[in-house]
């Protein structure tokens, strides 16, 4: 497509090209390093959106510690921690922060490169079915795929567990001998069914498949709990597609969460430069391969070098350089008013988490919070603190409160 032509109309609201504001925004923007590409955005503020004029003050405490290498985690109903570690272990921790020991009853994973055990979610029902859902890198006779599953947790009361009744309910294809590009989060909905997210697997081999719908590489998928695709999916009936997507031309989607109104955003790791905040609705194109704000890792071009084109969504905010996201949580709680209903994401390359404001669906500001730490999850605990899970063999999950005390936002510094 041409530079000046326009994404179709149906793709972007009448009022998407007003430039949004917020009366908490500052004047200069979080980012300040310089951008990998020459692109520019079609959007106002889709890209380098100003931080607020108040800076958040954080207070950072390790609440977990001798974790290997987590990925993911939750909070159970009793305050309680679930977490998966990349090599193939799912442990609880207690409220005191002690791991406790692997579970048993996981499959086997295959954990080289980006692969592993990925994430976990909880039935909506979990206090009384017991029942997780969790992703994880299968081995496969032709390579791997990311593969999610279903089991009961039941505990021997002495601090163990194992799983039970374990079925997979949902497998990525095709298999592909690599070892990146996964994704992968589950979010269950508020209808009973999941959004599962994962990666086109990285080569430019395999990565075109994205642009397929008969291929599951590069997808947003929703499924009912038994790995079903439910009727009122946007493919279903198809036999040119695959009844399971929701939306594709995604390259690796590691944070994924519901906002307010139970819609899903995800995030999705550009190359260089590109990283990608979205709100995938369905049958809708993303665009990654064929547009996209980033470039190849070695500088060159990707495809014909356009970030926009006919029938791909723009997204709703981009990062150049990225900040390499996964996990992501809105934040519902009542510690941090400034934050209230913001997006958290976290950072493996920023380290540290970024705060996202939204009014309607564009972004208002941005705000960076440092943790000198490769962020792999986010989750807004029961206390109404942030938890923080680090991407390091000797893994943590960092704790952050209001640093004076107080309710963050009413006596901050100027940001």
């Amino acid at each position: 497509m041409a530079s000046g032509q326009e994404t179709p109309a149906s793709r972007i609201g009448g009022d998407a090209f007003s430039a949004p504001a917020a009366p908490s925004a500052g004047t200069s923007p979080a980012e300040t390093e310089a951008p990998n590409t020459t692109y520019k955005p079609l959007l106002p503020n889709q890209t380098r959106a100003p931080k607020p004029a108040q800076a958040t003050e954080v207070a950072v405490a390790t609440a977990v510690k001798g974790l290997n290498s987590p990925w993911a985690m939750e909070f159970l109903p009793d305050g309680r921690m679930i977490v998966t570690e990349k090599a193939g272990k799912i442990r609880l921790v207690a409220k005191d922060g002690t791991p406790g020991p692997a579970i048993a009853g996981v499959p086997k994973v295959d954990a080289r490169g980006q692969g592993g055990l990925l994430d976990v979610a909880l039935s909506p029902g979990f206090a009384s079915d017991r029942t997780i859902f969790f992703s994880y890198s299968e081995p496969r006779e032709k390579g791997n795929g990311t593969t999610v599953a279903r089991a009961k947790l039941v505990e021997d009361g002495k601090g163990g567990a194992k799983l039970d009744d374990l079925k997979v309910i949902f497998r990525q294809t095709p298999a592909y001998d690599g070892d990146k590009h996964f994704g992968s989060r589950i979010v269950p909905a508020g209808d009973g069914k999941l959004f599962v997210s994962v990666g086109e697997r990285s080569d430019k081999g395999p990565r075109v498949q994205a642009q397929d719908l008969a291929s599951g590489l590069g997808k947003v998928f929703r499924i009912d709990t038994d790995g079903n695709a439910p009727k009122d999916n946007p493919f279903a009936g198809s036999d040119k597609a695959r009844p399971e997507i929701w939306s594709y031309g995604h390259r690796n989607v590691q944070s994924a969460a519901l906002d307010g109104q139970g819609r899903l955003w995800t995030v999705e790791h550009g190359p260089r430069g590109g990283d990608e905040l979205n709100r995938p609705r369905p049958g809708l194109n993303y665009g990654w391969p064929v547009a996209t704000y980033g470039i190849e890792y070695s500088g060159e071009k990707i495809g014909d070098g356009v970030t926009q084109a006919a029938g791909t969504v723009q997204p709703v905010y981009y990062w150049d350089p990225v900040i390499g996201p996964s996990g992501m949580a809105l934040y519902t709680g009542s510690l941090f008013p400034a934050w209230k209903d913001q997006f958290l994401i976290g950072g493996l390359v920023s380290g540290g988490i970024v705060a996202v404001k939204l009014d309607g669906d564009k972004v208002v500001t941005e705000e960076r919070v440092p943790l000198d730490a490769r962020i792999r999850d986010v989750r807004v605990g029961p206390d109404g603190a942030v938890y923080a899970v680090t991407d390091d063999e000797d893994g943590r999950i960092l704790k952050l409160t209001p640093k004076d005390g107080t309710k963050a936002g009413k006596d901050g510094k100027e940001g």
